[in-house]
């Protein structure tokens, strides 16, 4: 279970205006990338499976900063950090003492993660596509370019340019939602946040 969990985390990290006049995610997803460079805050995560079942869940805090540096630490229901600092992309389990890693490259720009860290070229990699507004966000779908990527689409709804939920389908009828809140805009991050260096003692292993 816990293996699949520490999966589904990697997994979402490396991976046409509608009708509906009243809808503007768009617009908001662009609002976004030109207004807010860095950000931090809180987040929950729920995964369910193709039958709706919850199969995962967990919470805690991210930030990240433009282009291509983030930070994700996860306090429940296991302590497991995510970092890209730019360059390289770590996965750190502290109960396994395990850390995975693996050249960021270009990989950044097609995976769910440019939506929030990447660059404002964004429409070379997705299909940007309004949708309905819902529960006082307005909504965005992201569907790959890639014929050969792991994810159907990512919905992104936002307050405003804030973002406050995420909802990643992948190929495999899975569905993970992530909720934001206590969200900074353009905070002074330091550099250090976004650095990663293995503790001793750590298994690594390079991918």
């Amino acid at each position: 279970m816990k293996r699949f969990f520490l999966a589904t985390l990697a997994f979402f990290f490396l991976t046409l205006a509608s009708s509906f006049s009243h809808a503007d995610g768009i617009a908001a997803l662009q609002a976004f990338f030109r207004e807010v460079h860095s950000a931090r805050g809180d987040f929950t995560q729920t995964v369910t499976d193709k039958n709706g079942r919850v199969s995962q869940s967990a919470s805690g805090v991210m930030s990240f900063a433009r282009p291509g540096k983030f930070r994700w630490s996860y306090h429940a229901p296991y302590r497991q950090l995510i970092v890209g600092d730019g360059k390289r992309f770590w996965l750190y389990d502290e109960d396994l003492q395990q850390i995975t890693t693996r050249a960021l490259g270009a990989s950044i720009g097609g995976s769910p993660a440019a939506l929030l860290a990447g660059d404002n070229d964004l429409e070379k990699y997705f299909q940007l596509k309004d949708l309905p507004s819902s529960d006082g966000l307005e909504w965005v779908e992201a569907l790959p370019r890639a014929k050969d990527s792991s994810f159907k689409s990512v919905r992104m709804g936002f307050s405003g340019s804030t973002p406050a939920e995420m909802v990643l389908s992948d190929n495999f009828g899975q569905t993970t939602v992530l909720k934001f809140t206590h969200v900074e805009k353009n905070p002074a991050i330091p550099a250090r946040e976004f650095r990663f260096v293995p503790p001793k003692g750590v298994d690594v292993l390079e991918e």
